[in-house]
């Protein structure tokens, strides 16, 4: 089985902050780093480092060597990444003095991709083969059907949630990968329970992970539910902690762990992620976790 993650590579532009800016506020800022990051290269970059051989498909602008040297440092093949003309996708991150952020992304390249390229990019993988998206990418929709029509494992991580996702048909979904505030964007309810069984009837042949921030997270299929809590740590930045838990949950899906371990595994994980600054950087390697 190959793996294909099919997503966005941003630069980010981040700002520490005593607190999110409101509106009509101005507040100063001492430093600005930049890092590389975006949803679907920090999920590459986790699977990586969990172990997994992954193939990360996305467009970056003519600024984007960066991002592309970034994949390469650590391990994740870049045989459809291409390079365009323009700029590529980046965000501007405030980060205040409890380690929560607020994010503003320009999709830039990631927004330009195009029928040809995404045909081109699935002609090298096949029935079985795992497919990882998140919807900062443009033409999702058209990029799930193919794969349907492929018979590959489609994994979707519907974040940000956007009127694009209208587009998409989620019964193709093999696994969802929803935080609570998506899961109830989805089913229209607030409750985690409630979100769960809404989630399970509306899409009854889809396994799903649902984050519950300090609550931990749950798992749930047709037959099984499992629940996770988290590992106390002291957060300064939560930037990739969710990329990094889906990641490391996918990577354990590749080795063929069990649920229980899968999900331990990924909260351990992303409990480091919260204690260091950054995106792709923050994310630990597997001997780490260990």
């Amino acid at each position: 089985m190959k793996v294909l993650n099919f997503g966005s590579l941003n630069i980010d532009y981040v700002y520490p902050v005593d607190h999110i800016i409101m509106p009509g506020e101005t507040e100063p800022t001492g430093d600005v780093s930049l890092n590389c990051g975006g949803k679907g290269l920090n999920q590459s970059i986790a699977l990586a480092k969990a172990g997994v051989e992954v193939y990360h498909a996305g467009l970056v602008g003519e600024e984007g060597d960066v991002l592309i040297d970034k994949c390469r440092e650590n391990g994740v093949k870049t045989d459809f990444i291409k390079k365009i003309p323009g700029r590529s996708g980046h965000t501007i991150i405030q980060v205040d003095k409890n380690g929560q952020n607020s994010i503003l992304l320009f999709g830039g390249a990631n927004r330009q991709m195009t029928k040809e390229f995404i045909d081109e990019v699935l002609s090298h993988f096949d029935k079985g083969d795992m497919l990882i998206l998140q919807n900062e990418i443009n033409l999702l929709d058209y990029v799930v059907d193919r794969a349907a029509a492929k018979g590959m494992f489609i994994v979707l991580n519907p974040s940000p949630f956007d009127s694009a996702l209208d587009k998409v048909d989620m019964s193709k979904i093999s696994l969802f990968f929803l935080n609570e505030i998506e899961g109830g964007q989805m089913t229209g309810k607030k409750d985690p329970e409630d979100v769960l069984v809404s989630l399970k009837e509306m899409y009854p042949s889809a396994k799903i992970v649902l984050t519950l921030g300090g609550d931990g997270s749950v798992y749930t299929d047709s037959e099984n539910t499992y629940k996770q809590g988290i590992f106390k740590v002291k957060a300064v930045d939560t930037t990739a902690a969710g990329d990094t838990f889906s990641g490391y949950f996918v990577a354990s899906m590749v080795e063929g762990m069990s649920v229980p371990d899968g999900l331990e595994l990924a909260a351990k994980a992303s409990s480091v992620t919260v204690t260091r600054h950054g995106a792709t950087d923050s994310i630990p390697l597997r001997s780490e976790i260990r």
